[in-house]
């Protein structure tokens, strides 16, 4: 007899193997039907998969997170399906999922068009509408070679040839159409009905724009119609937000070829970008940071000692004088080790926090560039902090309460917390990883907050919190982090004299709040709609005459504002007002001040919010208290 011990701890048995699927059906036929896969002792499984022994069962539905990812996956292989009818010399490559869908590259010899992409979601339908089973065969590794030989799929044998060891393979057949995968898959196309196809683009070979380029086909596919129409409502709201188009609409910035992946910063985003530098300027001050400067080029010899040359190198930017090599830093870390130790340091100095806006460059691929959020030049708000080990809890409890505060400020008040614990590969001491993952959780239960732990996802030389933001329409952000580091300092030779007159290395805590400035900058954009808190505008007012008769009263309230460090734009040209209050409210702006007679001679201004909402007439001393106390408490 076979039990199953399914997740509520009941029990049934069996007298020998059975499928998922039979389970599902020994509870109720409902169950069954709506049965995508199974976990058998925490592993994924196709519905299919037989189990052969006594085992914790936990039977996956299109409800659960692992059911709707499988869904997404099989619509991936549906594509497949779709495509090969359509356009039978097409070769397939690879169909993974993304978060909240999937995408699938495609070798074909002409660009796919949006009709092509109708035409391709259209027949998905249909072959959905057959009801037809997904059929899963365990194939030796020689008769897969042979099944893609015959079919002429050349990229599929490059990745079988990537994956000597496997000796047999998953074949998911789709009817006529057969795809390789580790599955697992949807036992029918019965579940795959609520999915969109969302966007065409080109893609390289293994990523690399050194090889042939590739037809990308994105899509989206959910649980229900409901979801995937509240998915759609959501992109729809996410393009009217995209920070690339408000950046061009509000005269923010722009990315030009001449120096792909790096920002051209107008004077209105630069003037975004001042605030937040500025404001992080005094978070430093006021919890204790020492704001410091490393070079941007660094010698070969200091990144091979981080293992950076070794690992990183394809991504660095590199540059030669006088026959000695260098690199624009990646990263600022290394240089805060030298400033560290530069000088002899005791265990009374201790921690020591240095902070730095400190410019980096990667040379990410083309292909992965993304208006200001992913660059290949950007500006963090780094910060290191050199301690002992019985110092990480106290450093992380204030961390976190110190980025709470900033998020806050930022409008941001929906944080994820997660904790990624010891990788299988780390440096370091148990004892040490116990003590340091310690730290981390007890810092967030100290703060009061719900946590993850996310095993095994720490970086190899220590654990680290992760902090992830909700923008205003639900997407998340990772944005900041406070990862715990045994190894830099080491490597680098940075000591400090202990208590008893030894020499120890410093534990290092890497921490960044906003992270890079670019893709805060962006998020912050796409987050307020372009539509800045007041204390973050670029431009906070902007005072309109109505006649030239005002022209002379509307010059001395905008002199009147700036001089209170208000950002101030006057608009006295010979224009209606009415095309005036139109053109400044497309950008979005927290006032509009509309100067007339009336307001001239009572010394006052008619005050417009932001979104054409009528605040009324108010004398210019009343609004100019009330802008100013709207920018000091970063309402």
């Amino acid at each position: 007899m076979i039990q199953i011990t399914l997740p509520d701890n009941s029990r049934r048995e069996f007298p020998g193997p059975v499928s998922v699927t039979e389970v599902a059906q020994s509870i109720g036929a409902g169950l069954a039907k709506a049965t995508v896969a199974g976990k058998i002792d925490g592993k994924l499984v196709d519905a299919c998969d037989l189990i052969d022994h006594d085992a914790r069962l936990q039977i996956i539905t299109p409800k659960d997170p692992d059911g709707l990812e499988i869904i997404r996956h099989s619509c991936a292989h549906l594509v497949g399906h779709a495509v090969k009818q359509l356009y039978p010399t097409a070769r397939m490559v690879i169909g993974p999922v993304i978060e909240e869908g999937f995408y699938y590259d495609i070798a074909y010899e002409r660009p796919f068009t949006p009709e092509d992409m109708a035409a391709i979601e259209q027949r998905m339908r249909a072959l959905i509408a057959q009801d037809y089973d997904v059929i899963k065969k365990v194939t030796p590794r020689a008769e897969v070679i042979k099944v893609f030989q015959s079919r002429g799929e050349d990229y599929k044998l490059r990745l079988i040839d990537d994956m000597p060891d496997e000796r047999a393979m998953g074949l998911y057949y789709h009817q006529e159409y057969v795809d390789m995968c580790r599955g697992p898959h949807v036992p029918n196309t019965r579940f795959l009905k609520a999915f969109k196809l969302t966007k065409l683009a080109g893609a390289y070979w293994r990523g690399d724009a050194r090889n042939e380029q590739l037809q990308r086909i994105y899509g989206t596919a959910w649980a229900d119609k409901k979801q995937l129409e509240e998915y759609i409502q959501r992109i729809e709201e996410a393009e009217k937000r995209d920070h690339r188009k408000l950046g061009k609409a509000l005269d923010l910035f722009h990315i030009d070829d001449v120096s792909p992946g790096v920002v051209f910063w107008h004077p209105r985003g630069w003037a975004i970008w001042q605030e937040l530098e500025q404001y992080m300027r005094q978070v430093y001050k006021n919890t204790g940071y020492q704001e410091v400067k490393a070079p941007q080029i660094l010698d070969k010899s200091l990144w091979e000692k981080t293992g950076h040359w070794q690992n990183y190198r394809e991504n660095m930017f590199v540059t030669e004088s006088e026959k000695r090599d260098y690199a624009l830093k990646p990263m600022n870390c290394p240089g805060h080790v030298l400033i560290f130790k530069s000088d002899l340091r005791s265990y009374r100095d201790l921690p020591i926090r240095y902070g730095e806006f400190g410019q980096c460059h990667r040379n990410e691929p083309s292909g992965g560039l993304h208006g200001i959020m992913r660059v290949r030049g950007f500006t963090q708000d780094d910060g290191h902090i050199f301690c002992t080990e019985d110092q990480i809890l106290q450093e992380c409890v204030d961390y976190t309460a110190q980025l709470q505060k900033v998020y806050t400020d930022f409008g941001f008040t929906d944080i994820i917390y997660k904790v990624a614990t010891r990788p299988e590969h780390r440096v370091g001491a148990d004892a040490l990883w116990d003590k340091a993952e310690h730290a981390c959780m007890e810092a967030l239960r100290r703060s009061g907050v719900q946590f993850v732990i996310s095993p095994g996802d720490g970086a190899f030389y220590g654990p680290k919190i992760e902090y992830t933001l909700k923008d205003a329409i639900g997407r998340q952000w990772q944005c900041g982090t406070i990862q715990v580091d045994f190894n830099m300092a080491e490597r680098l030779g940075a000591e400090y004299v202990t208590e008893s007159s030894d020499r120890a290395h410093p534990v290092m805590l890497h921490r960044a709040i906003i992270g890079s400035m670019e893709r805060f900058i962006g998020m912050l954009i796409e987050h307020h709609a372009g539509a800045m808190p007041v204390w973050l505008a670029p431009v906070q007012v902007a005072v309109l005459n109505i006649t030239d008769a005002q022209a002379d009263y509307a010059e001395s309230v905008a002199k009147t504002l700036q001089n209170r460090g208000i950002r101030t734009v006057l608009d006295i040209h010979n224009e209606k007002i009415t095309y005036k209050i139109r053109k400044h409210s497309l950008q979005k702006l927290p006032y509009i001040l509309v100067v007339g007679d009336q307001e001239r001679e009572a010394g006052a201004v008619a005050v417009r919010g932001r979104g054409n909402v009528d605040l009324g007439v108010l004398p210019l001393t009343v609004f100019s208290d009330r802008i100013a106390d709207d920018i000091r408490s970063k309402r």
